[in-house]
C-alpha cells in the first residue's frame, strides 16, 4: 500500500466560519481610518487575502495611510477579532467528523493568517487536537498565498514530496498556491454562483465529501502501481 497522501489544510474558511467575523472587525477598523471598506467586498474581492496586501489595495483606490495609524489599526483589528472568534467562531459544518474519518492521513494546517490567530481559531473550536502544532503561516515564512512557497515549505516540514500532498482551501488564493506549488487541490467552493473552480483542481460544496475524493485519489495513485507488477 502506498503511503497516504499528506493533506495541506487552510484554517479560515475552511476548518472555522471566521471569515464572517473576519470581514465584519476589518470593514470597522479600516473605515475608522479613512479606508472606505465594507464587509461583503471582503467576500467578493479578497477571501484569503493577506490582510496588508488589502490594506496597500484600498490605500492605492483611496490614498495613503500615515504608518502609525495604519499600524494602529491592524494592531486594534486583531485585537478584537481574537476576542469575537473566543467568544463566536464556529468550525465549518461536517469537519470534525471529515477529521476522524481522515485520521491515518498525515495533516497540517498551512494559513495565510498569523500562527496566533491559528492558534487561537483550532483553541476556539476545539480542533487544535487534531493538528497539534503542525501549523505552518505565510507571517512566519514571510510569504503569502498565491505564492506556492507557503504550501512547499509546510510538504518539506511534513516530510512529503509536492506529488504527495492534497492541498484543502476554499479560498482562490490558495487553490492557485496549491497549484504552482505541484500538488492535488481540493477546492471548498461553498460560493458556485459566484466562483469558478480553477483549471486542475477538484470542487467540492461541501466537507463532508472529502473522504470519497480522498479514496478516489488514492484508487488513481495505486493503479499505475498495479500495472506495473
Amino acid at each position: 500500500m502506498p503511503q497516504p497522501l499528506c493533506l495541506l489544510f487552510d484554517c479560515d474558511g475552511t476548518l472555522v466560519d471566521s471569515e464572517p467575523l473576519l470581514a465584519e472587525v476589518m470593514a470597522d477598523a479600516l473605515s475608522r481610518v479613512g479606508l472606505p471598506f465594507a464587509a461583503r467586498q471582503y467576500m467578493e474581492e479578497f477571501r484569503g487575502v493577506r490582510f496588508m496586501s488589502i490594506v496597500a489595495e484600498l490605500e492605492r483606490r483611496h490614498g495613503r495611510l500615515d504608518d502609525t495609524v495604519r499600524a494602529a489599526a491592524e494592531s486594534e483589528m486583531r485585537k478584537t477579532l481574537a476576542l469575537r472568534m473566543s467568544r463566536e467562531l464556529k468550525p465549518i459544518p461536517h469537519v470534525r467528523e471529515t477529521l476522524e474519518a481522515l485520521s491515518r492521513h498525515p495533516r497540517c494546517v498551512a494559513s495565510n493568517g498569523p500562527e496566533q490567530k491559528i492558534r487561537n481559531a483550532l483553541d476556539s473550536t476545539r480542533l487544535r487536537p487534531y493538528f497539534d502544532d503542525r501549523l505552518y503561516s505565510g507571517y512566519t515564512l514571510n510569504c503569502w498565498k498565491p505564492d506556492p512557497g507557503l504550501f512547499q515549505h509546510a510538504a518539506r516540514g511534513m516530510g512529503f514530496a509536492p506529488s504527495q500532498c492534497v492541498v484543502i482551501d476554499d479560498a482562490a488564493v490558495g487553490v492557485t498556491a496549491g497549484l504552482r506549488a505541484g500538488m492535488q487541490v481540493v477546492h471548498i467552493n461553498r460560493f458556485p454562483e459566484a466562483e469558478a473552480t480553477p483549471s486542475g483542481a477538484i470542487a467540492i460544496h461541501d466537507m463532508d465529501e472529502l473522504p470519497g475524493v480522498l479514496a478516489r485519489l488514492a484508487e488513481s495513485r495505486q493503479a499505475p502501481m498495479a500495472m506495473a507488477k
